[in-house]
């Protein structure tokens, strides 16, 4: 079980431009995150707990996804592991390590975004970025218009999962939704004759159609 203060859930999460060289930067992060209370049941001070007012309070079951351990000296010292500070007197390193365990990762997203059709991946961390339906593998212009989008997409650098199997559309539907792809392009005989497609927006189930020149023009501008 997790308790911590209800602030915790707004620290915005840092980007992909954080400067790792920045030391006041790094400690502003550190500030942020530890400021508010927050602890697993291991951890857990009643004494801090009870400071925080009832309303801002959250106890909930979570799932550890990482860790991070500062073991200070304690390893250093046995092994006489020192560095010169700029003082010039010697100091023994502080140690910690972290990790990370992927699998863990993710059934944690997973039951953190699902619906009851399966799973709803986010598209920073989803294994494809566009799903790829073929309505009718064997048709002269579904098979075309499919192999010119796919390359199109891959050639932007965006991943597809293509799915030209023999089966019914609610079956293509259903699969394609128990995967959990953020996106759906979706290439029927009646749209592929009029140069359209269909894309739908898995997490919101948003459907939308878009000629099929549009959509590789996108593809290729990214």
């Amino acid at each position: 079980e997790v308790f911590c203060h209800r602030d915790y859930l707004d620290i915005p999460v840092p980007d992909a431009d954080v400067n790792f060289s920045d030391d006041a930067e790094i400690a502003k992060i550190v500030s942020d995150w530890t400021a508010p209370y927050a602890a697993t049941d291991e951890m857990h001070d009643e004494a801090a707990w009870a400071q925080i007012a009832e309303g801002e309070r959250l106890a909930a079951r979570g799932i550890e996804v990482g860790h991070i351990f500062h073991f200070g000296d304690k390893y250093s010292k046995p092994m006489k592991a020192s560095v010169t500070g700029p003082d010039g007197k010697d100091h023994f390193v502080s140690m910690g390590s972290y990790g990370i365990g992927p699998t863990r990762l993710v059934a944690a997203i997973i039951e953190a975004s699902h619906d009851e059709n399966g799973i709803i991946w986010p598209e920073s961390v989803t294994p494809f970025d566009i799903g790829l339906i073929n309505m009718k593998p064997g048709d002269a212009e579904c098979d075309r218009i499919c192999a010119e989008v796919e390359a199109a997409y891959e050639k932007a650098g965006v991943s597809v999962l293509y799915d030209d199997t023999d089966q019914r559309a609610g079956a293509k539907f259903a699969t394609m939704d128990l995967i959990g792809i953020p996106w759906q392009v979706i290439v029927g005989p009646r749209g592929a004759a009029a140069g359209e497609v269909e894309v739908k927006r898995r997490a919101t189930g948003e459907r939308h159609n878009k000629s099929v020149a549009e959509l590789i023009a996108g593809a290729v501008a990214g």
